[in-house]
């Protein structure tokens, strides 16, 4: 069947949003991306870009769930019983008085999540607060709702946060432990942000995936601990980092009851549920996965300690923190921008990091270095790679564009292309 031909040069120019256009790409994902597609043209890359760590997780039976509940969709909440699981979870380990039904929603993801949060609080034009480094969607998100984000610098002391706030501030994103560095905010911290906040009739968001990843549980407080009544203030986290299951998107919020219902109300028109069998299975077998999980998160933290040696034998320096199994890797002198620099060692050295510059204007030099996939030889050896590359002469951009498309491998879409 022969298919219709037009003639186009009299159509008008199709319109893409201003605020879509306004984004860029995910650097990191744009880097695994690259990673992914030098795989499947048979290159080997030593991965210290992705962001998960790969457990060992047996396949528990799905035989056994019931299946008319998991083909059909669920609660716009999240399934009771897993809300009941995570609630006990944190109340358990974390001290908290979540209670599952008024202060739970369970979502597809927590980048959902998040994006839900602000969209309940923002108006076009209102501020959000970021300290560096952020994870890098935060930012983005904010702009898709025709809002401002606005950043604090990486080595700027708490006590100075204040003075970013002004009349249009309507919430303060926060990640803990953080993403990249791996800083542990203490509760007494966490207390001074949040009064720093309500005082100033703006929310606190608490992102934090990475909760269980601390030497010491001790280590770790809560928002929802600091916090009880939950006033003003958003936890999202997921089941993606902590139980090391990226691929189901299952996410969640706390918060106090009116807030969780205004969340519910966006997650109907959006989301309609998480996945339904998925949702069902980690419900069904939530303490048999923590069982399995915690132990290899000790030893990711314990990796992550000697990985901190083997940076301090060999003179990388890196933001301080304990947390997560990522590090925050300084450019020092070199001459070269982290972007320049993770491109040049991934076609030249087959190892893949992320440009500081994803996670802030005040972190372009800086590599994000993660541990959560590699062996530790690997690692090392990759190390040594990276810390000879800081002292190597400036790179010619062009080139290594150039060299991106002789592979065949696409260029990154900045903002506005």
């Amino acid at each position: 069947m022969s298919v219709p031909q037009h003639s186009h040069k009299n159509w008008p120019e199709l319109q893409l949003s201003h605020r879509v256009r306004s984004i860029e790409e995910a650097l990191s994902i744009y880097i695994n991306q690259l990673v992914y597609d030098m795989k499947r043209q048979g290159e080997t890359v030593t991965t210290l870009s992705l962001g998960e760590a790969f457990f060992d997780l047996p396949l528990f039976d799905f035989s056994k769930l019931d299946k008319e509940k998991g083909f059909h969709y669920s609660s716009s909440r999240g399934a009771p019983e897993l809300r009941e699981k995570i609630a006990r979870f944190y109340n358990d380990r974390y001290g908290s008085s979540v209670d599952a039904d008024t202060n739970l929603l369970v979502t597809a993801g927590s980048k959902p999540a998040i994006f839900m949060a602000l969209q309940a609080i923002l108006d076009p034009g209102d501020e959000v607060l970021i300290p560096e480094p952020a994870w890098l969607s935060y930012q983005e998100h904010v702009r898709l709702l025709d809002a401002e984000p606005r950043f604090i610098r990486y080595d700027a002391p708490i006590d100075s946060f204040h003075e970013h706030f002004t009349s249009r501030t309507r919430i303060l994103v926060l990640n803990n432990p953080n993403n990249p560095s791996g800083r542990i905010y203490t509760h007494d911290e966490l207390r001074q942000i949040y009064e720093t906040c309500r005082e100033r009739g703006a929310y606190l968001l608490v992102d934090e995936a990475y909760s269980d990843f601390v030497q010491e549980q001790a280590d770790f407080s809560s928002i929802a601990s600091v916090v009880p009544d939950l006033d003003g203030v958003i936890v999202v986290n997921s089941l993606s980092k902590n139980l090391g299951m990226s691929g189901f998107r299952i996410g969640y919020t706390i918060a106090d009851p009116s807030f969780t219902s205004v969340i519910l109300k966006l997650n109907q028109h959006l989301i309609t549920c998480a996945p339904s069998m998925l949702v069902h299975y980690v419900a069904s077998y939530f303490d048999d996965i923590i069982e399995v999980t915690m132990p290899q998160i000790r030893k990711l933290v314990e990796k992550r300690n000697r990985v901190a040696a083997m940076m301090d034998s060999i003179g990388l320096d890196y933001l301080p923190g304990g947390g997560t199994f990522y590090f925050f890797v300084s450019l020092g002198d070199s001459p070269n921008d982290g972007f320049d620099l993770a491109i040049q060692l991934l076609l030249r050295e087959r190892i893949a990091v992320v440009p500081g510059a994803a996670y802030g204007a005040s972190t372009e030099r800086f590599l994000r270095v993660s541990v959560g996939t590699e062996s530790e030889e690997q690692i090392e050896h990759a190390l040594r790679r990276i810390r000879a590359a800081l002292i190597e002469p400036k790179y010619d951009s062009t080139e290594l564009s150039r060299q991106l498309a002789v592979k065949g491998l696409p260029l990154f879409q900045r903002r506005g292309s």
